[in-house]
């Protein structure tokens, strides 16, 4: 329901109404916990609104079920494009009956000496006892310093910006970043028929199935009856190095029906691979000699990483699976080294280069290296009342995925109704 008059004091508020937003607001309506969800934007659907047109989702749609919004569309292996993952979330507002104030940005929440917090927004200050701070974790497109030497003939543009290739000038792409999004907008491009560059750097690469069952599958099964069996999902606590919490994520595609990006094979079907970019100077671009290495890490990443897990998960659990039958590709390509945008005829750069966190508008002592918030399972350290859902590795590799709310959400509904009611 949309709340057009903001209250003077609530119980909690939850600053943002994406996805984590509503599965905590629902949880809290179940238990009759007075709550308000306030949201940037101007309509629900989260930050699934901000992505380009073609977007797709790269979790089967069968994942997309919320608690008491069950998929309910006709295609659950299928995979949804932009809108309809952002009208879903939009209707799962509707479903609970969510008290959502729209167009309400927090600037600033501070902490009211042990007593709550004030919240203020452009619209007036609210009052909360406690705060829960659900806007996700990627709030500023990241461009390295080298951008700024970039030729002005050039158009460049993070992919935040990006919406459809017919909106870039005729001419040759370049794309740095090969995580989910430079990967898929690399496929988009080529299958527009734009000659594509793309700047490789180092990403994991999953498998779109594996014995015979999308990847999700698995990893939504290890998620959920991993414990049973002794095992689940990698762990924040498991991570060799905090700063891996920021590392690209794996990629693949839910796009034309699902498929893999295997960066082998797009370098087969005529995209022009480089290593990280290493210098701009105008027109040239520099490319360092890691494109082997950081192709064999793409190729290793599953092997390494999941497929172990999720291998012994189907031995302990008795499951009967198909063979491993994924395909190797061999192609080494050669890697571009220098390029000289004018003589490729390179119209546009896009940097898909990530995001930055940005939680300076929580007036505490909270945050660690890169912005983190130090947390524990989303309980905030040293400031009684306050609460994150929906941040990278908050407990598990799965906490900012669509599935990362119903993993995390439990504990915070817990803690938020536990000092409500004391």
């Amino acid at each position: 329901m949309n709340v057009t008059t903001l209250p003077e004091s609530v119980n909690t508020l939850i600053v943002g109404a994406g996805q984590a937003g509503l599965v905590l607001s629902g949880m809290l309506s179940r238990a009759d916990h007075e709550h308000l969800l306030i949201e940037t934007r101007d309509s629900l659907g989260g930050g699934w609104q901000d992505r380009w047109d073609s977007f797709t989702v790269v979790t089967p749609n069968w994942v997309s079920s919320l608690p008491g919004f069950p998929y309910d569309g006709t295609d659950a292996d299928g995979y949804m494009r932009r809108d309809a993952i952002a009208d879903r979330i939009a209707r799962y507002a509707e479903v609970i009956a969510a008290p959502v104030a729209l167009s309400t940005r927090a600037e600033r929440v501070e902490p009211i000496g042990g007593r709550g917090f004030s919240v203020h927004t452009p619209r007036g200050a609210i009052r909360a006892n406690q705060v829960v701070v659900a806007t996700g974790s990627y709030h500023q497109p990241r461009v390295p310093d080298l951008a700024e030497r970039l030729s002005t003939r050039v158009l460049q543009l993070h992919a935040h910006d990006y919406r459809n290739e017919g909106l870039l000038p005729p001419g040759a792409v370049l794309v740095v970043g090969s995580g989910q999004t430079g990967v898929q907008l690399a496929e988009e491009l080529q299958a527009a028929g734009r000659t594509v560059y793309l700047a490789v750097g180092r990403a994991g690469r999953l498998p779109r199935r594996y014995r015979g069952t999308d990847i999700f599958g698995w990893l939504v099964e290890l998620g959920t009856r991993g414990a049973a069996f002794g095992l689940g999902l990698p762990t924040v606590d498991e991570l060799p190095d905090p700063r891996l919490k920021f590392a690209a994520h794996p990629h693949l595609s839910g796009a034309g029906g699902g498929h893999d990006t295997n960066l082998r094979q797009l370098a087969m079907d005529g995209i022009r691979l480089g290593g990280r970019v290493t210098d701009i100077d105008g027109e040239k671009v520099t490319f360092a000699s890691d494109l082997s290495a950081q192709l064999e890490f793409a190729d290793q990443w599953f092997d390494a990483q999941m497929r172990p897990l999720i291998d012994e998960f189907i031995d302990r659990a008795g499951i009967e699976a198909g063979p491993d039958d994924r395909a190797a590709v061999p192609f080494a390509p050669d890697p571009v080294l220098r390029l000289s945008l004018a003589d490729a005829d390179v119209s546009t750069v896009i940097w898909a280069t990530g995001y930055g966190l940005d939680y300076g508008w929580v007036d505490a002592p909270i945050l660690a290296d890169r912005g983190y918030p130090m947390q524990t399972r989303g309980v905030v350290t040293g400031v009684p009342g306050l609460y994150f859902l929906g941040l990278l590795w908050q407990s598990t590799m799965a906490s900012a995925t669509l599935v990362g709310p119903m993993v995390d959400g439990p504990v915070i509904a817990e803690a938020v109704i536990g000092a409500g009611s004391g």
